[in-house]
């Protein structure tokens, strides 16, 4: 069981790092892009933030103020994304959209725990990048549990050109992809290393290898 436990410490650490970081800075998005915490403070603050209802009463989407981090490129606005990533299925009706998304999510979590307890100590970028999706899954999962939507605040565009503007995200969506090119990198130096295995190996299996001629 103590080995058990020591095994998923990384998966643990690693993935409430995450969540505490992006439930942070989306209270910190609702906090300074809307108005939705005004004249409330302390435990009544935290309740306003985690309260299931919009801000905008529906209004999805729409931020009350905006802030420039780097002019033409970089901004924050508040954005709830009832759908996937991109707003993928985001017009669906309510009563099947949030038991699909809800049942998505759960599906996801139990698949990353489960290619997680088949790693290996040693396979500790593997270990690594699957805390980082779980984080992430785990940060989104709980603004659909309690919302219905998630809240995306990262604004990246080329100025302002069409086409030109990437789906605006949170910092759960940012340890997923970071995660997940982590395991494609991973399997692409693992089979590069396993065909350096092979080719060595048909080196030395060649006729007459490591042998000299009289």
């Amino acid at each position: 069981m103590g080995r058990s436990t020591r095994g998923y410490r990384l998966l643990l650490l690693v993935g409430l790092l995450i969540l505490v970081i992006d439930q942070g800075t989306k209270y910190l998005a609702v906090s300074r892009l809307t108005g939705v915490l005004e004249g409330k403070s302390g435990l009544a603050r935290v309740g306003a933030f985690y309260a299931a209802s919009s801000p905008f009463a529906g209004e999805r989407g729409r931020a009350v103020e905006g802030y420039t981090v780097l002019e033409n490129y970089w901004n924050f606005r508040y954005v709830e994304n009832p759908g996937a990533a991109w707003g993928l299925w985001a017009n669906l009706p309510d009563r099947f959209r949030q038991p699909f998304f809800l049942g998505v999510s759960v599906l996801a979590l139990g698949f990353i725990s489960f290619m997680y307890s088949r790693l290996t100590e040693a396979q500790r970028y593997l270990r690594a990048a699957l805390s980082l999706v779980m984080g992430g899954a785990v940060g989104n999962f709980v603004d659909r549990l309690i919302r219905g939507y998630v809240i995306d605040f990262i604004d990246w565009h080329w100025r302002d050109a069409p086409g030109l503007r990437w789906p605006t995200f949170n910092v759960a969506d940012v340890a997923i992809s970071v995660g997940v090119a982590l395991i494609l990198a991973e399997s692409l130096r693992a089979r590069a290393a396993s065909d350096g295995h092979e080719a060595l190996g048909g080196v030395g299996l060649a006729p007459g290898a490591g042998s000299r001629s009289a």
